[in-house]
């Protein structure tokens, strides 16, 4: 049991690590799009680089989510419980998001795309914060205790922004906006492609400068107390680095690379850092969650195991198979949303 324990621990770490990387970008384009783009054309540009792909990323974070229910149940409810507000809030900017990309070129009005450009901007901000503090909050620890008899989340919902949670926040946004500015040098044309390079310089040095200020908070933290955390942490800020200095050389297409590499690097941070335990509580460590405590019984995770070998390979290659499909340049009169 122990090791089918660990071993979807460490599925649901990378499940995590594809949708962040993945949906990153999304979230970036989407909070840079009255940014990059001046014109409605422009802006059909930019929504158009992640209009095919941003419905497949969002299955990462469905089938992680789906995972840590069948696998570790009690994480499942008390995370949940727990940060039910923030995680609403999330689900509502992520339905939000999903609605503009359906209903923004429905109307032939200025006024109507605008505002629903405004919406797709907000709502990728929100949620390009939130996740960040989300994860923050794991790490860093949360009021858990012993209610009748179970483990429970006794918080609210301003527990979970501290300084180290708020700053998170800041870090992986500005990562995330970096993250989508990379990605339209890519994918992009026109004035689009070069506003994102003109803003990609800028929110790179922010996204190294505030990752270099929490990465110097969370070394004070109890779980990035590891070595191999805090090798982990080293590599990310490393990879941002050299991200960055690869994106003024204009060597986009490695600079995104390097930014996969950073995210592997940051979650393998936290879940190493979590490891054995997969909530961390800041009243009494007695009262954290463990792999152990936390997960299903060994038949279901044995079942889970099956499924997921047979079923793996073709998602992967769905994915695989969207993404070179749509690998081409969106320009002008091309893109549909």
């Amino acid at each position: 049991m122990v090791g089918l324990s660990i071993l979807w621990f460490a599925i649901i770490a990378v499940l995590m690590t594809g949708f962040l990387f993945l949906e990153g970008f999304d979230f970036g384009v989407g909070v840079l799009v009255p940014f990059v783009g001046k014109t409605d054309e422009e802006r059909r540009i930019a929504i158009g680089t992640i209009g095919p792909v941003w419905d497949g990323n969002e299955v990462w974070l469905l089938t992680a989510g789906g995972a840590m229910f069948a696998a570790f149940p009690y994480w499942y409810a008390t995370m949940f419980s727990g940060f039910y507000l923030a995680l609403f809030l999330v689900l509502v900017c992520l339905i939000v998001r999903g609605v503009t990309f359906e209903f923004r070129n429905k109307v032939c009005s200025r006024r109507w795309r605008d505002n629903w450009d405004k919406a797709l901007s907000v709502s990728s901000f929100l949620v390009a914060v939130l996740f960040p503090v989300a994860f923050a909050n794991l790490i860093g620890g949360t009021p858990i205790a012993q209610v009748g008899g179970h483990l429970d989340f006794i918080g609210g919902f301003f527990d979970l922004l501290t300084p180290y949670t708020l700053l998170a926040g800041l870090a992986g946004c500005a990562f995330f906006l970096y993250h989508g500015s990379v990605y339209l040098t890519l994918k992009a044309t026109g004035p689009v492609l070069e506003r994102s390079i003109a803003l990609g310089r800028k929110l790179g040095l922010a996204s190294v400068i505030l990752g270099v200020l929490f990465g110097i908070l969370c070394a004070v933290q109890k779980g990035f107390g590891k070595p191999v955390s805090a090798v982990f942490l080293v590599v990310a800020l490393l990879m941002v680095v050299a991200s960055f200095g690869l994106f003024q050389k204009k060597a986009y297409g490695k600079a995104l690379i390097l930014n996969g590499l950073a995210l592997i690097a940051v979650m393998g941070a936290l879940f190493t850092g979590l490891f054995p335990y997969v909530m961390i509580s800041s009243i009494n460590p007695e009262f954290n969650l463990s792999i152990q405590n936390a997960s299903s019984s060994p038949y279901t995770l044995k079942i889970m195991t099956i499924v997921t070998v047979i079923l793996l390979p073709f998602v992967l290659g769905y994915q695989f198979w969207s993404y070179r499909l749509f690998r081409h340049r969106v320009g002008a009169g091309s893109a549909k949303y």
